[in-house]
């Protein structure tokens, strides 16, 4: 089974919003556009060029100084989600087999939090991936991560509990 790229979408642009100038988000980093953390996934060589420029580092000066366009930060958040979904694809083989609506949830994570803290979730993931889907929206809950995204802790874990998309 494979999820809604649209639903997915329009949760991760409601949870992280639209941001054309750099900000630091809530854990501190550098972002611009829909949720690209620059300080630890910065420009690609491949994205440089959408900027018009030759190197990474270029490219991040420019965006740094300029901030993006709508495009452009459609472009980044396609390149993130992709980068989730590959992420996931090699730490948790499984994740696929979920319905649509938690496989959302884990891409949502994994996006927020990026693959080396979504796999701290040892407890959580295990039950996920024993359809243990109550107590791993529980989990979910009392987690640091849960006290720090507020309703989207929320919506996710009932997303997880359910199996539904959230309201």
């Amino acid at each position: 089974m494979t999820y809604s790229m649209d639903k997915l979408v329009a949760e991760l642009t409601r949870d992280e919003g639209l941001r054309l100038k750099t900000y630091r988000c809530t854990a501190g980093k550098l972002t611009i556009g829909i949720g690209r953390n620059l300080d630890d996934v910065g420009i690609t060589g491949s994205e440089a060029r959408i900027f018009g420029c030759e190197t990474p580092s270029a490219a991040l000066a420019l965006v740094k100084r300029q901030g993006v366009t709508k495009l452009q930060a459609e472009s980044l958040f396609a390149n993130d989600i992709v980068g989730c979904e590959r992420d996931l694809d090699r730490n948790l083989r499984w994740w696929r087999t979920l319905d649509d609506v938690r496989q959302r949830v884990l891409l949502n994570m994994c996006f927020n939090l990026g693959i080396r803290r979504l796999l701290p979730f040892k407890n959580t993931l295990r039950m996920v991936e024993r359809r243990e889907f109550e107590d791993a929206a529980d989990n979910m809950l009392k987690s640091l991560w849960a006290r720090q995204v507020g309703g989207r802790a929320l919506r996710l874990s009932a997303m997880m509990r359910t199996g539904k998309d959230a309201r």
